[in-house]
């Protein structure tokens, strides 16, 4: 029996590998040609579906300020410019637009071009139109760039051949605005690997203006909202001064990057068929349209699960890897504090220049003309800084020291005015401590404080300390009978990172509305850098336009604050909002509630607008300057107003006060249709209008925005007692006598009462 099956089995496996045999004869005998070209045919397609871009890079991108010009000193410049990683570049070149100086001689004259420290080209300087405007384009080699570039301009001027001298006049090369760097490239195929995020979707070292779509399966509810608010706020802390716009889709999914919020029971048709999940979960896809886009899946079995998915990403970052991610759990450990937010200056102790840094290199520069050396400074827009001694400054720093003493000294400036200027001198001192005060100029009342010749540090604003240093040396001689070649000393000098700047002690109070602080530093809401609380206020049914307006807003700012909005809270019942101890953000028309307040400035209601003007339209107070003129307070009283029909679009923004919590603020971005809504889009994502944004009241409409200071004021903070009393006191000097009057009558009747007491016990123990 045995040896049959062995038989039995011999035979089957001999006409196992007889069939094999025949079966791969037949399979050499078919053509592969036709496979060969549809795969080759299909590779085709994908390389034509691949996304091309051509853009322009401009000379105020790629340098600080709009030109420069080279010298015989200063001959060197560098022109900075980043890649995106999910591109390739193709081709590039630097355009430029010079006017040499019309003394230089053109055969000895030039301008060399590297690209990452490797030539690229020289620009000769050309006879036939002595000190014309000049057009040159350099390719640049695609091959050697990396996701950070340098280009260096190095200029070698010369006016005669002879006994030069290197800071003469006549040695200098105009570099134009117009200049700049055209870049064509192409998107390239990358992976679905979370690890990168928030790549592709943003890219810091995108230099043109981005945008994140966010796609939804209709409007959403208030936690679809939270949890894509607590995204686009993130996006916005790492986007800082860059421009990202948020546009909300409602079922529809545009061809190119974008992110899609999906519970199990409200998805996009897209995701019809798409596995259902059993907790948060974040993915990556492909877009279906075309593989070079991505598509980030926010999902959830419900609203509340996307909002942990979106937290997790805007928090845990580090920890995604993968295509898929599941969301176990996302804990708060501690709460935040007021005014931590990531990118202010601490105001609660000393802060080291290390501290204030943005990149390696930063505090030191080198040559007989070194460029400035600038620290940016975010204060919170209520630090309250009336009648102090200035703001502590330890400056340490260093420098190669001159031969001799001579002219050579470091300049400090504040906000791009003069401050000091302190003599750099001859020795072999490693190190000079200087200690101030920076006097500023903060809130106060007095009138006299416009004589100062100390600038103000505008507290909110972006405001930067400067440090200019200059070296006086020899470096040839103009005589022609006593020619010598003297080469410039290697100057180097710093600012020693332990130099320390101190904004303790102060306190935090604010006049109130406004929305200057508003619009330049996210606050009241920025007061805590989570927005832990702030409540939103959105129509039951947002429209996609005010969908938008909500993730542009808490994208600037978490932009401000460098922090996404995890505690935010959003509701759709102002009644209920307004019950809550937070400051209310409110989107959308004005409820009925706040329309019958006396304090209602401006009211809006579809082609209707009715607006109060102030007494002064001129007046301008404490809300906006940090000083208070004695004239502002009865300009802003209401003396007419003005209600007008119009078809064209308007928005709004007003500020007002919480009608049951005195500390507590709104701030509405009012607008009704979807051109409205443009309008108020465009004037949040510009810089430039925002800095013009102030006051109570903020109109929008397509010739740019319009201010007014109008109706009542308050404060929000907290001083001492007699901080407060003076501080109220001191514009109304009439009032100020009469209780500085009665104080003394108070305590000479006091101190007289006391020496009566002493008297008398003392006869009582003579007694």
């Amino acid at each position: 029996m045995t040896k049959t099956l062995h038989k039995f089995f011999m035979c089957f496996a001999g006409l196992a590998l007889s069939c094999s045999a025949a079966v791969a004869q037949v399979a050499t005998n078919i053509p592969a040609a036709p496979a060969s070209e549809e795969s080759e045919q299909a590779r085709s397609d994908i390389r034509a579906r691949a996304p091309q871009q051509s853009y322009r890079v401009m000379l105020a991108e790629l340098a600080q300020g709009d030109s420069f010009q080279l010298q015989g000193v200063r001959n060197t410049q560098e022109l900075q410019f980043t890649l995106r990683r999910d591109q390739l570049v193709e081709s590039a070149s630097l355009n430029l637009v010079f006017t040499p100086s019309p003394a230089l001689l053109p055969r000895l004259s030039h301008l060399r071009v590297y690209l990452n420290d490797e030539m690229m080209g020289v620009v000769p300087v050309e006879s036939a139109n002595p000190g014309q405007q000049l057009s040159h384009a350099v390719p640049l080699d695609a091959r050697l760039m990396t996701s950070f570039n340098r280009v260096r301009l190095e200029f070698v001027g010369h006016y005669t051949d002879i006994c030069e001298d290197l800071t003469h006049t006549s040695l200098w090369l105009d570099v134009s605005r117009k200049t700049h760097i055209a870049i064509n490239q192409q998107a390239l195929a990358t992976t679905n690997d979370l690890s990168f995020f928030p790549e592709p979707f943003f890219d810091a070292r995108d230099m043109k203006p981005q945008e994140v779509p966010f796609v939804f399966s209709s409007a959403p509810g208030t936690q679809g909202l939270r949890a894509a608010g607590i995204l686009a706020s993130y996006f916005g802390s790492q986007a800082k001064w860059r421009t990202i716009r948020f546009p909300a889709h409602y079922n529809k999914l545009p061809t190119q990057h974008a992110i899609v919020f999906a519970a199990n029971d409200a998805r996009p048709d897209l995701l019809k068929s798409y596995p259902q999940v059993q907790g948060p979960t974040v993915d990556l896809i492909s877009h279906p349209d075309n593989p070079y886009f991505k598509l980030l899946l926010v999902l959830g079995r419900n609203d509340e699960d996307l909002v942990a998915a979106a937290s997790a990403l805007a928090v845990g970052g580090p920890l995604f890897r993968g295509q898929s991610v599941s969301v176990d759990e996302v804990l708060e450990l501690a709460p935040r504090e007021p005014y931590d937010a990531p990118n202010w200056t601490p105001t609660d102790r000393p802060v080291l220049f290390s501290e204030l840094a943005d990149y390696p290199g930063q505090l030191e520069v080198s040559g007989l003309r070194p460029h400035p050396i600038t620290l940016n400074l975010n204060l919170p827009p209520d630090l309250f800084v009336w009648r102090n001694n200035g703001i502590p400054l330890q400056i340490l720093y260093r420098y190669s020291p001159p031969k001799t003493s001579d002219e050579s000294r470091l300049t400090l400036s504040l906000n791009d005015r003069f401050v000091d200027s302190y003599n750099l001198h001859a020795g072999n001192d490693k190190g000079v401590l200087t200690r101030m005060r920076l006097p500023l100029l903060g809130n106060d009342r007095s009138a006299d404080n416009e004589n100062l010749l100390i600038p103000a540090l505008k507290i909110g604003a972006h405001n930067s300390i400067r440090f200019d240093f200059a070296f006086a040396s020899t470096i040839g001689s103009s005589q022609r009978d006593m020619c010598q070649t003297i080469l410039p000393v290697d100057v180097r000098a710093s600012i020693d990172e332990r130099s320390v700047i101190d904004f303790s002690g102060f306190h935090h109070y604010l006049e109130m509305p406004n929305l200057r602080a508003f619009a330049g530093s996210g606050f009241p809401f920025s007061r805590m850098a989570d927005l832990s609380e702030t409540v939103v206020v959105m129509p039951t049914q947002p429209t996609a336009a005010q969908t938008t307006i909500l993730l542009e807003t808490l994208a600037h700012v978490g932009a401000q604050v460098g922090y996404p909005a995890l505690k935010m809270k959003i509701q759709n019942d102002w009644n209920q909002a307004s019950e809550l101890d937070a400051d209310i953000l409110l989107i959308g028309d004005m409820p009925d509630a706040m329309r019958s307040r006396p304090d209602a400035n401006l009211l809006l209601q579809g082609t209707q607008a009715s607006l109060r003007q102030p007494r002064n339209p001129d007046a301008k107070g404490s809300a906006e300057y940090g000083l208070v003129e004695r004239k502002a307070q009865s300009g802003r009283e209401p003396l007419s107003q003005v209600g007008v029909r119009a078809l064209a679009p308007i928005a709004a923004i007003v500020g007002m006060q919480s009608e049951r919590f005195p500390q507590r603020s709104v701030v509405g971005l009012l607008a009704s249709t979807d051109e409205d809504f443009t309008l108020l889009r465009e004037a949040i994502g510009d810089s430039g209008k925002r800095e013009a944004m102030s006051g109570s009241v903020v109109i929008v409409r397509e010739s740019g925005v319009a201010s007014e200071t109008v109706g009542p004021h308050y404060y929000v903070g907290h001083l001492r007692w007699w901080q407060l009393l003076w501080f109220h006191l001191s514009d109304k000097p009439v009032l100020l006598a009469g209780v500085a009057f009665l104080a003394v009558l108070l305590i000479s009747f006091l101190l007289w009462n006391g020496l009566r007491w002493v008297a008398r016990r003392r006869l009582d123990q003579d007694v």
